[in-house]
């Protein structure tokens, strides 16, 4: 398959995932019965169920793993880091510790928007103090590590809130929600976090020109016009914007953000801003293929979709250290 192909391929691929998604469930709903049965002239349980149940759930999927795989390739472009994820700007734990603490003070009982709500402002908090704590001018080295102690933070604060948790129920749904899912969400969670996801999206496709030249160099990319400073700023705030939505509508989700681009980056000659793109609906496909695994009927209920991915993600780098040791010998 050559790089020309990528795209098309992976739309597609998503495409027949979000089929899969609407027909598969505790009924089976064939794909040629999905189009009569999402009209909303149906008013049967099979419709209804499509309707606020899957549909839901399979848009969900596609948005939370395109903001992932996104970020992903962007951030990793942007730190020139193979490495890098979501979570190593503080993103992610700052998304976790918001919604926490929503459901440590009872908001998270209240309107259904509160919770995602905390989380969003939970992100936008955390890339607010690594702008501040890294400075205007910083390196990117000094990026990586203070986004490194805003997560490590995040999460010690999440444990803490965890550890004080008088109610176990609480304490319970807190964990559960951490493992990330996207069952019992609605169509209110799709209109809460699309806005904020889309501008995420337009921010990281935006920066794909200057994280080209960036991979020549910071030299080479000033004196091809790119202003450091400006890229940086529209990337991690891109990231936030799209991961902050998606953790706040679907718990921590991890390993998309990091396997995604090394699996495709060899398809686009290793050009970080090229990369970008074909992350996201690699991202949107690997999610939703996760999500139908979760649905596998198991006696003690149902997996979590942060689970699934941690035993695809896992398994990758493994491959990947005995590889490069391999190849070391």
């Amino acid at each position: 398959m050559n790089s020309r192909a990528l795209l098309p391929t992976l739309i597609a691929l998503t495409a027949l995932l979000f089929l899969a998604a609407l027909s598969i469930g505790p009924s089976f709903v064939p794909p040629s019965a999905l189009v009569a049965l999402l009209s909303p002239d149906d008013d049967s349980p099979t419709a209804l169920i499509l309707r606020e149940i899957r549909l839901p759930r399979a848009l969900l999927g596609v948005m939370v793993g395109m903001s992932l795989g996104a970020a992903g390739a962007a951030l990793q472009g942007l730190l020139r880091n193979p490495l890098s994820e979501p979570g190593i700007i503080g993103v992610s734990g700052g998304a976790a510790l918001g919604a926490v603490i929503a459901f440590y003070s009872g908001l998270a009982s209240g309107a259904y928007w509160l919770l995602p709500a905390s989380g969003m402002l939970g992100a936008l908090l955390a890339v607010a103090a690594l702008q501040g704590l890294a400075g205007r001018g910083a390196d990117m080295v000094t990026v990586i590590l203070a986004g490194v102690a805003i997560n490590s933070l995040c999460g010690a604060l999440t444990t803490l809130v965890l550890n004080l948790s008088p109610n176990p129920f609480a304490a319970f749904e807190i964990y559960f929600w951490l493992l990330g899912s996207l069952a019992n969400r609605s169509f209110d969670h799709v209109l809460l976090a699309l806005p904020f996801m889309a501008l995420g999206w337009a921010l990281l496709l935006s920066g794909r020109r200057a994280l080209d030249a960036l991979s020549l160099g910071e030299d080479t990319a000033a004196s091809l016009g790119i202003r450091l400073g400006a890229v940086r700023a529209r990337i991690i705030a891109g990231s936030a914007l799209a991961v902050g939505a998606a953790v706040s509508v679907s718990g921590v989700i991890g390993f998309v953000g990091l396997v995604v681009p090394h699996l495709l980056r060899p398809w686009v000659d290793h050009r970080p801003g090229a990369l970008v793109l074909p992350s996201a609906f690699g991202g949107a496909a690997l999610t939703l293929a996760a999500d139908l695994g979760t649905r596998v009927p198991l006696a003690g209920g149902e997996l979590k979709l942060g689970v699934v991915t941690a035993l695809l993600g896992a398994p990758f780098f493994l491959r990947l250290v005995l590889r490069a040791r391999s190849g070391g010998a």
